[in-house]
């Protein structure tokens, strides 16, 4: 169970305990783009409730960045808080809140054994330099906006659907070659420059992450 998961159960846990008197706690089951979570809801007042949860999730896929082709990983890890506004006699309402981010985008260059490798308009062996990684992270407390839909049947179980943006703010790329050590001087002369264009030019690239859409789907059982 990652580290995001057990924050969120603990909460989950704590908020259910301090309204069980009253019976206004929800628990509920989430699917979408930021990963499958878990959410715990209270609410606060008849227009109001707060939310917390989690999400975790990874996605894998392949393709080319900034000339190089890379196996990648967008590793979904969040929690998060948030204060959701309801609209009187309708399911509507508007989300404002923050999440703990933990987003990461893993790339590993594909196997290119006996190639070569354009960094930085610099062109490398990969029997000299050996793959590329690279790790892109981001705001660690991110803004989220959005708006949602709640159906309930008879005040017990239901289903909600969220739309949002999720702000994570600039990416901050790292990228290193494995074999950057037991290359030859001057070969590591020449990487360490190429590497810090290349990263540059991935930062560019995965600059579009920064707003990252949400859209969810959770089943939700009120207690």
């Amino acid at each position: 169970m990652s580290k995001s998961i057990s924050k969120i159960v603990c909460a989950v846990m704590i908020l259910g305990a301090s309204s069980a008197a009253n019976a206004d706690f929800g628990m509920g089951l989430k699917a979408g783009t930021l990963g499958l979570g878990l959410e715990g809801r209270w609410k606060a007042l008849p227009w109001l409730d707060l939310r917390v949860g989690a999400n975790q999730y990874d996605y894998s896929t392949s393709g080319s960045q900034a000339g190089i082709e890379y196996d990648t990983t967008l590793a979904m890890d969040n929690y998060y808080l948030t204060g959701n506004f309801r609209f009187p006699l309708s399911p509507f309402r508007i989300t404002a809140g923050a999440y703990s981010n933990g987003n990461e985008l893993q790339m590993t260059s594909q196997d290119t054994a006996g190639t070569t490798f354009d960094i930085g308009g610099v062109t490398f062996s990969s029997a000299d330099i050996g793959a590329l990684e690279g790790v892109t992270t981001f705001d660690k407390t991110s803004p989220y906006v959005g708006v949602g839909y709640d159906f309930e049947l008879f005040g017990k179980v239901g289903f909600n659907l969220d739309f949002g943006v999720l702000w994570q703010g600039e990416p901050l790329v790292s990228l290193y070659a494995t074999g950057f050590d037991t290359a030859p001087p001057e070969v590591q002369a020449e990487l360490g420059p190429a590497l810090e264009t290349e990263r540059q030019q991935l930062q560019d690239e995965i600059s579009d992450y920064k707003a990252w859409p949400v859209l969810s789907f959770s089943f939700v059982y009120n207690f």
